[in-house]
């Protein structure tokens, strides 16, 4: 073997014997001793102050162009009708889904057929103004009322989202203050944390298919009801002697 290869060989072997040592000289991971897991939680409930009423037509027929057509021109009196109302933060008025799709029939040799059309457009119109809403759906007579619904804004939301929690974070440091101590520990300090908040939004609720017609312009009757803010703490707390 060549006098460089030989060197080289000696060199890496001492390195290796040096190295050796320090690895197990590294002391194992201890594990922390006397750390608390703990969550806690709070909620506060809040009027539900938007209010979303989504309207929908069906149309069918032998051609495309004429149910396209047909939904065009209920669409168009529904917006003509809605945007009386609309208001910037309290009435917002928007189009919804607009789909035309074809029927088929078996033919004779199996294969599917186009035997006509049919479509479908919806009008979502939602805001804080219960009352004009209300109020629209019983003049808007060429879409049928769809889905009706309370929501939470995001300004109701964050108004209480600070103060719930706050309460959530109070009563996790209440809870690792008590535990400390029933552990026999004198105290604790935080070791990490993980705050959430969350809102219970209901979907529109589906109703049965309601002409605005048969309400004869009546203002549609609804209730805003209750929404539930909450916020939720956990993490880890040091216990100290």
């Amino acid at each position: 073997m060549p006098l460089n290869s030989v060197l080289r060989l000696v060199s890496l072997a001492a390195a290796m014997l040096v190295c050796q040592p320090q690895a197990l000289a590294q002391p194992a991971t201890v594990q922390p001793v006397g750390v608390l897991n703990l969550s806690a939680s709070a909620s506060l409930e809040v009027s539900r102050d938007v209010l979303t009423v989504v309207f929908s037509a069906t149309r069918e027929g032998a051609d495309a162009q004429t149910v396209q057509s047909g939904l065009k021109l209920a669409l168009d009196a529904a917006l003509n009708e809605a945007r009386k109302i609309a208001k910037p933060g309290q009435v917002e008025v928007q189009t919804g889904n607009f789909a035309l799709y074809p029927r088929y029939a078996a033919a004779k040799g199996g294969q599917p057929v186009i035997n006509g059309w049919q479509g479908t457009t919806e009008l979502l119109v939602q805001g804080k103004d219960s009352a004009a809403i209300a109020q629209l759906s019983g003049r808007i007579q060429s879409l049928s009322i769809a889905r009706v619904g309370y929501t939470l804004s995001r300004e109701a939301r964050e108004k209480v989202a600070a103060e719930v929690t706050a309460q959530a974070i109070a009563r996790w440091r209440a809870q690792a203050g008590q535990m400390a101590q029933q552990f026999g520990y004198t105290g604790y300090v935080v070791r990490e944390v993980n705050v959430t908040t969350n809102d219970l939004q209901p979907q529109p609720m589906a109703m049965k298919t309601l002409r605005a017609s048969a309400m004869a312009e009546e203002a549609l009757p609804t209730e805003a009801g209750k929404g539930e803010v909450s916020a939720t703490v956990s993490g880890s707390a040091q216990m100290l002697k």
